[in-house]
């Protein structure tokens, strides 16, 4: 029951924010001319607002301390983000959110019983969780298809919008697993494969996204995705004897490509970096690279 509930509220603390700024910027990437999809990809980030909003009550005192310290649902750059991405952009983010986030943070030592009406309250989440990603993910999957028929323009490219969709049904894979009485999460080969592809086309976002004089960065990104593209060759030919040896060379490597994504997201904020990535896309690829590290970290 522990493990159900736990396990529950992490993943929902995580991905359910990834979620609803998939959403948003589904939302600031469509044109006028398609004003429905707009108002859709709109009330999906509200919807997976609201659902953050329980899964922070729920976690008072249940969540522990490792998910909150590994930055992974918010960094120091979160707030901030927001507020700018809200204010370049003219759409709303609920800034709350990451307000309870941060206290859940800092008021967490207090254990609480993990209880039949908990657990109730949690599947409920779970069972919200679920209709949400399934029909989040068709609508990720009809904008691509629109886009790639040329049907429909968008400021988010192809490759992006297939990337969050794999996202949206890992997610939404977990939760079924847990649904069924399983361990949420794939053996480490497979969240290897997962998300090194993951952290190589965030490279490639970067590279693209960054203005033609960034020159050095561009570089940096380019090497990064490069050395991704490694990374996942060998770990699709891992064995038991080699996957320790690759997943250390996986977590230096992403400690390493966790700083490059903070001094970007920094820079970026403090309008240091001309491009055309948000401030809060910045903080999101952050806080990817800081989930990652945190699954090598327990491998």
């Amino acid at each position: 029951m522990d493990y159900y509930v736990t396990s529950s509220l992490e993943l929902h603390l995580f991905f359910g924010r990834i979620m609803k700024e998939h959403s948003f910027f589904l939302e600031v990437g469509y044109t006028q001319a398609n004003k429905e999809y707009i108002k859709e990809a709109c009330n999906y980030k509200k919807a997976f607002e609201d659902l953050l909003y329980d899964a922070i009550c729920c976690s008072q005192g249940v969540v522990g301390d490792t998910i909150f310290d590994s930055g992974e649902v918010i960094t120091e750059f979160t707030l901030d983000a927001e507020r700018k991405t809200s204010m370049l952009t003219g759409s709303q983010i609920d800034e709350n959110i990451t307000i309870l986030e941060g206290k859940l943070r800092n008021n967490n030592r207090r254990r609480n019983k993990v209880d039949c009406d908990l657990t109730e309250m949690v599947r409920q989440i779970n069972q919200r969780s679920l209709e949400l990603l399934a029909g989040l993910i068709a609508f990720k999957e009809l904008t691509l298809e629109n886009v790639l028929n040329c049907k429909m323009f968008t400021m988010n490219y192809p490759l992006l919008i297939e990337h969050i969709i794999r996202e949206a049904k890992l997610y939404q894979r977990y939760i079924m697993n847990l649904e069924e009485g399983n361990a949420a999460q794939d053996d480490m080969r497979d969240v290897e494969l997962f998300w090194n592809q993951i952290m190589m086309e965030h490279a490639l976002f970067i590279r693209g996204l960054l203005d033609p004089t960034e020159n050095e960065l561009i570089v940096t990104a380019n090497d990064f995705a490069n050395r991704y593209a490694m990374l996942l060759s060998e770990a699709m030919n891992m064995t038991d004897m080699t996957i320790g040896s690759i997943t250390d060379r996986t977590l230096l490597e992403t400690m390493k490509y966790r700083d490059f994504k903070k001094a970007g997201t920094e820079g970026i904020e403090e309008c240091k970096i001309r491009s055309l990535i948000l401030p809060l896309l910045a903080d999101h690829v952050l806080r990817e690279a800081n989930h990652y590290i945190r699954l090598l970290e327990q491998k």
